[in-house]
């Protein structure tokens, strides 16, 4: 009995150790909690000696210095000031929505392939090194290697309609060219003539010192892309029908091989800054080397066919991945689709 009333006591004394032991931690909680509210803050903690704390490392494709200088787009909430702003309006709508009102079931014609402009173009033409129209205002019109000529505005955008849209091109005194411009106009107004503002275009990815490689390519499609492209790279149709909400990467309803994406360096400066869903130039998800092995992949896959036989009529000024010949140099055409690169940049240095 003595034992039990030993072991008795030994348990309340435990229990009411334990007991004041949480209410001391609810107290000390309770008065933390007054601070907070009250506006003080817990102190910083402090790394490692030798170690960086994960919020502070950096990974972005540009300096984290540089990311102040990328071109922005005016503010939208501007454009009512505009005397041209219905145009505007609607030529920002024309290229978020182009299937809707030009493609194989449009509102106004069928002259496209289902695609909208900014399935290439992100953020219709807005997001810095996400293709946008930054410097479109501002250096045309201009002479193109491409085509040999002098071209404006509308040739361009004509251009892209009967490439990466592969259908016919727009009247040039339609509504719809109209407002296109006017909108591309607007979103370059602040760019000095002539000049080409930081975050324009595509960013550069360094050349690899090996061919792209499709194989590789192809399972990191499987892995980040076909979630949203399809495995089959078809994409996925709008409900309605009239767009896609994922576009198809080959295929019939493609870019053709006329288009700026077919160029492994434009698909892969393309993906590097801005996908999978969720990358951006700040906050890039694949490497260098995997953005170009999967533009091999994609590209490698059957698509419409344009008839470019005009294109580049000076040969010498074919780009080093343009990988149609005849070319200035002794290099295959394989070559000059996939690479390695480097052994072209430096014959075409050494010709000059």
């Amino acid at each position: 009995m003595k034992n039990n009333r030993q072991s008795f006591a030994s348990f309340i004394e435990n229990a009411t150790s334990y007991l004041l032991g949480l209410l001391a931690v609810l107290l000390a909680l309770i008065v933390l909690f007054v601070y907070l509210l009250a506006g003080g803050s817990l102190p910083q903690l402090a790394a490692p000696a030798g170690e960086v704390l994960l919020a502070e490392v950096y990974e972005g494709l540009i300096p984290q210095e540089d990311l102040e200088r990328l071109w922005q787009a005016p503010d939208w909430s501007t454009v009512a000031d505009e005397p041209n702003a219905l145009y505007i309006e609607y030529g920002r709508e024309l290229i978020a929505n182009t299937s809707e009102y030009l493609g194989p079931l449009g509102k106004v014609k069928a002259i496209s392939n289902g695609l909208n402009c900014q399935n290439c173009h992100l953020g219709a033409g807005t997001v810095p090194f996400g293709n946008n129209y930054a410097a479109v205002a501002s250096t045309y019109p201009k002479v193109r290697g491409r085509s040999g000529q002098m071209e404006d505005i509308p040739k361009r955008i004509n251009d892209c309609f009967e490439r990466s849209l592969n259908g016919s091109p727009l009247e040039v005194d339609s509504e719809e060219m109209i407002a296109m411009v006017a909108y591309m106009e607007w979103l370059g107004k602040e760019v000095p003539k002539g000049e080409v503002p930081f975050g324009a275009g595509l960013i550069d990815v360094s050349y690899l010192d090996r061919a792209a490689d499709p194989i590789k390519g192809k399972r990191i499609y499987d892995a980040y892309c076909a979630s949203c492209h399809q495995e089959d790279g078809q994409g996925v149709m709008r409900f309605d029908q009239l767009a896609y909400t994922y576009p198809p990467l080959w295929g019939a309803h493609a870019y053709n091989d006329g288009a700026g994406l077919y160029r492994m360096s434009r698909f892969a400066g393309y993906v590097r800054a801005n996908m999978p869903l969720g990358a951006t130039v700040d906050n890039p998800i694949l490497t260098d080397q995997e953005a170009w092995d999967v533009a091999a992949y994609v590209n490698s896959m059957p698509r419409p066919s344009k008839d470019i036989t005009g294109d580049w009529p000076d040969i010498s000024k074919k780009p080093v991945d343009h990988p149609f010949g005849p070319f200035s140099d002794t290099f295959p055409e394989e070559q000059h689709k996939y690479g390695p690169f480097p052994p072209i940049v430096a014959a075409k240095k050494q010709a000059k």
